[in-house]
């Protein structure tokens, strides 16, 4: 937000445009999934970091592929991801435009760019990294990853959303939802800021909300029963 003053009057305050993700990529009509392949997407912001670590310590190596979209500067999300992949049993990284997604891997978006899926021809998914305008003030944006995810992996998706201050996440996470993707939000008293969860279930895009230190129990159980169905 910045101040203006209009001629000798009061001053004016001019709030910076605030975009959809429409303006990064469109919302498609529901259809079949590009992959079987199961996608967890998170979104995290303020308090996401340690609510990240917390969960992804406490998940196996056989995982499927995990893409996260936290809001952070670019200059800390290389070292972030360094961290996290020394603590945890999955390989944890940034995402590098265009490399295929891997089990047991999770994807950190880089702050200077939104995170996509995108299919390959090989019937399976890679990264797609998006340095256009802000999505709710924020790249990388929740709302496009999560759209992304509904657009190509609808029913065999979790979504997760964390702790944070705004509402990033909460109308493409419905999309989700729609989709038939399963979404999980962090419940408010494990929340360093309940805003973005709050937004996401207000919206009715939101199956169950849990507690910070049960989702990676309840993720393994739903991996599991996915796995089994296949």
């Amino acid at each position: 937000m910045r101040q203006q003053t209009k001629g000798e009057g009061k001053p004016v305050m001019e709030v910076s445009a605030s975009y959809s993700a429409d303006v990064i990529l469109p919302k498609q009509p529901q259809k079949r999934p590009s992959s079987s392949q199961t996608i967890i997407v998170i979104g995290s912001s303020t308090g996401g970091t340690e609510a990240l670590r917390t969960l992804l310590t406490a998940l196996p190596a056989e995982m499927p592929p995990i893409l996260v979209a936290q809001h952070m500067p670019a200059t800390f999300t290389q070292s972030f991801a360094s961290r996290l992949d020394s603590l945890c049993k999955l390989t944890v990284k940034e995402a590098e435009d265009n490399e295929l997604v891997r089990e047991g891997t999770v994807y950190i978006a880089p702050g200077h760019s939104h995170l996509l899926i995108k299919p390959v021809s090989s019937g399976a998914y890679a990264v797609n990294l998006h340095g256009g305008l802000e999505v709710n003030r924020h790249r990388p944006s929740v709302d496009v990853l999560f759209r992304s995810a509904a657009n190509l992996v609808g029913s065999h998706c979790i979504g997760i959303i964390l702790t944070g201050m705004g509402r990033d996440g909460a109308a493409c996470m419905m999309e989700l939802k729609e989709a038939g993707a399963w979404n999980i939000a962090q419940d408010e008293a494990s929340c360093v800021v309940f805003g973005m969860p709050k937004e996401a279930i207000a919206a009715g895009g939101v199956n169950e909300i849990l507690p910070l230190g049960n989702i990676a129990n309840r993720l393994r159980q739903l991996v599991a029963q996915r796995s089994a169905a296949v």
